[in-house]
């Protein structure tokens, strides 16, 4: 499987935990031509998953699909489970915390021209979370999204104003 991975481009593999089930019944009751018979069945079944991090995401899912159809056509089962993830967060965050500061500053001035007052200087704030999310992005009412690689950042932040 590793050998089959790296051909296909794949370098940064990482091996997980190698579980092996004994189902300790070897047959399982099934109905053929109106009776029951036992019919044999694998005792053990064996699991192993890997990791591979790569960086293009916008090709993942289609390389995803490949991979279990080569494995499916060599009878081996797989479940293929897509995660993304953006390690360098740290990098947009001062983008997101002006943004949302500004955000809040137009609900400020908002809320102070509908209570008649001036809005004032920020008495407190606070980051809040930040939370990354798919984007729910679809074409022709179908439920699988078109860019699934897609994601969509976002700041909750607290931000007390003085009020004049």
């Amino acid at each position: 499987m590793i050998n089959y991975l790296k051909s296909i481009g794949y370098n940064k593999i990482t091996i997980n935990n190698l579980n092996i089930n004994d189902r300790e019944q070897y047959y399982r009751l099934q109905w053929e031509n109106g009776h029951q018979v036992k019919v044999k069945i694998n005792r053990y079944s064996i699991s192993q998953s890997l990791s591979i991090n790569i960086e293009s995401v916008e090709t993942t899912e289609d390389k995803s699909a490949k991979i279990k159809l080569d494995l499916i056509s060599k009878n081996l089962t797989c479940n293929i489970n897509t995660y993304y993830n953006f390690p360098e967060l740290n990098s947009i965050k001062p983008q997101l915390i002006a943004e949302s500061t500004k955000n809040a500053r137009i609900a400020g001035e908002q809320f102070a021209n509908d209570s008649e007052a001036q809005l004032g200087k920020i008495k407190t704030a606070s980051q809040g979370q930040i939370s990354i999310a798919g984007k729910y992005y679809y074409e022709d009412n179908n439920d699988i999204p078109s860019e699934p690689y897609l994601q969509k950042v976002r700041v909750v932040s607290t931000i007390v104003f003085f009020l004049d």
